[in-house]
């Protein structure tokens, strides 16, 4: 092979192992997403559930104007 074949491979593979740790990354990003996600449904579930408990009526007439 001359040297702007070796070069050239050279190259490839470093694009090639680039493009996998960025992928990686990516996907490391995207299961922290979820996990994130999973979380602040899990405290919105916990809220709703302590506002279960209130009694009828409370905020009914609650005056929101300015």
């Amino acid at each position: 092979m001359d040297t702007a074949s070796l070069a050239a491979a050279l190259v490839g593979a470093q694009a090639g192992s680039t493009q996998s740790v960025l992928a990686a990354k990516m996907l490391r990003m995207n299961a922290d997403a979820e996990q994130a996600v999973a979380a602040l449904l899990e405290a919105a579930s916990q809220n709703l559930n302590r506002l279960a408990n209130v009694a009828a009526g409370i905020g009914g007439n609650l005056d929101v104007s300015v």
